[in-house]
């Protein structure tokens, strides 16, 4: 076996049989030593991502801000640990609990399956498989397992399952998973397809056998039916199914003991239907051994990482970024098939010549991971504009998500950066009528437009978990997406349209109530909310999931004015001073408002602009201060050095980090320029994909910056514009 090559160049046969022996004596399986052994020595720059980051749970109450209550598992993380290509239809991870976000929860010592999609938001996790062994009896279909062996990489998985004796490795491509079993008992070896599970509630579920050695059929969530076609290189001896279609049912494929070989399970997805998963399986893994599939799963994260070259720092810096850098990009996911076909927003199979995506995380990757993609994936970022608008071409309104209209800010910044590939003309109206249309992707529109805010009704005794308007933060965001549309609006010379939004654009100043100097929620008299305490935070009541700290510095179109508002530098300094210096009350426990620094919440996004605000009074060392505290403090922490401050969200929290690693940070995200921070590293090559080359180059000992250099020229300002990425050049960041 290839696998144990190593050991038989080192033992001769009496000792290697000894030497196995011993080892399924411990408990301890060989071929997961050998899988560690490769992961760690694997070269280029795959090496320094951690899949494990963002597994584990932050619960140190001096970072999250308040003693985790009894019960609780915080929302820090919700990362998966398993196996994707860079914006996959498959993501195959190990479950450990249902209903955890991720599926998969570094704390938990027993396995129940290895499902093959995830987001890290309590949602997905469909298609669940689990190899079974003779050890097994009755229906504890769970094993135990150890960290210890256990390894993941870049398109790679594996552990070893302790109550079945299996060596399990797991590697996928984009629309495809590739399972690959070795058991200690080739005896009674079966399959569990546990389809009647999945983070959501799963309505209907079929399997049914296709030949000697193949499996179909689907899972059934209500918004989503997920089909699959599996191939085995044994052959099934039955196919046992208890309860199809029940909530509490499951089907366990029998496998003939008719060879020894490690089982291989290759399985093809497809949104559409059972022919198109196994069209997807046919033209993406076909005849492909596993270890041919993971070293191409390999090389695609090495093109996607290699594009951003960092030399210096530490090792812990560089692994931080190149694991932050890997999770920006595991989100949109794929749903088109390799034929072109794909379901659409009306429940209809369509085909197009472009890949068809989710919907972003909009309310929480618009900041800085949607614009890392339009810079690093053109193509994609190009497909999932596509995408959206012909969701709203079905739908009436451009999607957003969660909260806020940010599919402006993505388009029309996209745009602005060079992405054109797609039907500009066509998404601009729709996403005028998501600014002019009630009934859209903004609620409350009619009211914003007509006063200048959305109101908030006077609760007499609101708590943590109200739910009303969230009036503040939508007037704020509305006014920010106002100002992106006009953006839009005059690169295409609509003059009409620019003119009023950037009108809209200022009402950021209707929720701001200079007795207080806070953003504040008001009634529909105009009259401010009397039940005000800017420390309290809201799940939906006035703030959305904040409180008055965290959002009353987010005008980032505007930020002179915002200043101005606040009285002037000096004032604005003090305030912001006060954000970050002010207690926490840690009686104050909000599940989603979490790891603070005073009063700013780095564990959510509404404030992440926050840090970078004093560069918009000339005071750029507080927020390198700042920027610098959050990297090395609230990144890669606790006992195993993998926790996360605040839950991922779809790559957002790892992009703040990489941006601002890199010194590069889209304050506006709409705008085609970048606030220089001072980066991490020495040097930064950023490759575009036009082969174009962006160098960054810090120069002195300190982190105080002193002087931007572009293209060998004293650079005036702090804001560098997107031609650098466009026609390639360099950045020197001089420091005192």
């Amino acid at each position: 076996m290839r696998e144990l090559s190593l050991i038989l160049t080192l033992l001769n046969m009496r000792l290697l049989f000894s030497a196995l022996a011993f080892l399924f004596f411990l408990g301890v399986s060989p071929f997961a030593i050998f899988a560690q052994e490769t992961t760690a020595k694997k070269t280029g720059f795959t090496r320094y991502v951690n899949p494990f980051v963002g597994t584990t749970p932050l619960t140190d109450p001096r970072i999250v801000g308040f003693t985790v209550p009894n019960g609780w598992r915080p929302w820090s993380g919700l990362t998966y640990p398993g196996s994707s290509l860079p914006n996959a239809m498959v993501q195959l991870s190990p479950i450990t609990a249902y209903g955890s976000g991720a599926g998969y929860q570094y704390e938990d010592s027993t396995i129940i399956g290895f499902a093959h999609t995830n987001k890290g938001h309590w949602n997905l996790c469909n298609i669940p498989v689990l190899p079974l062994s003779g050890l097994q009896t009755g229906s504890n279909y769970a094993s135990r397992f150890s960290h210890q062996k256990e390894s993941a990489a870049p398109g790679y998985y594996q552990v070893y399952l302790q109550d079945f004796g299996v060596n399990v490795r797991l590697t996928s491509t984009l629309r495809c998973g590739f399972h690959q079993y070795t058991f200690s008992d080739n005896n009674g070896r079966r399959l569990l397809f546990d389809l009647a599970r999945a983070n959501n509630r799963v309505r209907d579920w079929k399997i049914e056998q296709a030949g000697e050695s193949a499996v179909q059929g689907y899972q059934d969530v209500g918004n989503d039916k997920i089909y699959f076609y599996a191939m085995l290189n044994g052959t099934i001896a039955s196919l046992e199914k208890q309860g199809e279609g029940k909530r509490d049912g499951r089907a366990i494929v029998h496998l003939k003991d008719d060879n020894s070989k490690a089982v291989e399970l290759k399985i093809g997805l497809s949104f559409v239907s059972t022919d198109n998963a196994k069209q997807n399986l046919q033209q993406e893994i076909g005849p492909k051994s596993f270890d041919e599939t993971r070293a191409a799963a390999n090389r695609t994260w090495e093109v996607l990482l290699s594009k951003i070259a960092v030399r210096g720092g530490t090792e812990k810096q560089k692994s931080l970024f190149y694991s932050s850098l890997y999770r920006a990009f595991l989100w949109p996911a794929l749903r088109s098939d390799v034929n072109g076909e794909y379901f659409d927003a009306k429940r209809k199979v369509v085909k197009a010549s472009f890949n068809y995506y989710t919907v972003p995380s909009l309310w929480d990757t618009y900041r800085n991971k949607l614009v890392l993609l339009s810079i690093v994936s053109p193509k994609v970022t190009a497909d999932v504009i596509q995408s959206l608008k012909d969701m709203g071409d079905k739908t009436g309104f451009i999607p957003t998500f969660f909260h806020g209209d940010h599919a402006a800010s993505f388009i029309a910044g996209s745009y602005l950066r060079g992405i054109a590939d797609f039907d500009v003309k066509g998404a601009y109206d729709l996403l005028l009528r998501n600014a002019y249309v009630e009934g859209s992707s903004r609620p409350h529109l009619t009211e914003y437009m007509q006063k200048g805010f959305i109101s908030e009704p006077d609760i007499e005794s609101p708590n943590v978990e109200t739910k009303a308007n969230a009036g503040v933060s939508k007037t704020l965001e509305y006014a920010y997406d106002d100002y992106a549309l006009a953006q839009l609006a005059k690169k295409l010379g609509d003059t009409a349209h620019y003119r009023q939004l950037m009108e809209r654009s200022k009402n950021y100043r209707n929720v701001f109530d200079p007795s207080t100097r806070f953003m504040r929620g008001r009634l529909a008299n105009g009259d401010w909310v009397k039940n005000f305490n800017p420390q309290y935070p809201y799940y939906e009541y006035m703030y959305r999931e904040a409180n008055a700290w965290q959002v009353s510095f987010f005008a980032p179109h505007d930020m002179e004015g915002l200043v101005t508002l606040y009285g002037g530098n000096a004032a604005f300094e003090s305030k912001l001073d006060s954000l970050f210096t002010v207690p926490w009350n840690p009686n104050y426990i909000a599940r989603n408002v979490e790891t603070m620094v005073g009063q700013y919440c780095h564990g959510n996004q509404p404030d992440h602009e926050a840090p970078f605000a004093y560069y918009f009074i000339g005071k750029p060392e507080k927020s390198q201060r700042m920027i610098d505290f959050i990297l090395d403090s609230l990144y890669g922490m606790g006992p195993q050095g993998l926790d996360l401050s605040g839950m991922d969200d779809a790559g957002e929290m790892s992009s703040w980090y990489v941006c601002s690693a890199l010194g590069l940070y889209p304050y506006a995200a709409v705008e085609d320029r970048y606030l220089v921070t001072v980066p991490l590293f020495d040097t930064v090559k950023w490759t575009q994909t036009d082969g174009k080359l962006l160098t960054i180059r810090k120069s002195g000992k300190s982190r105080k910056l002193q002087q931007v250099i572009v293209n060998g020229k004293p650079h005036q300002g702090y804001f560098i514009s997107h031609d650098l990425f466009t026609n390639g050049g360099t950045i020197e960041v001089k420091t005192r």
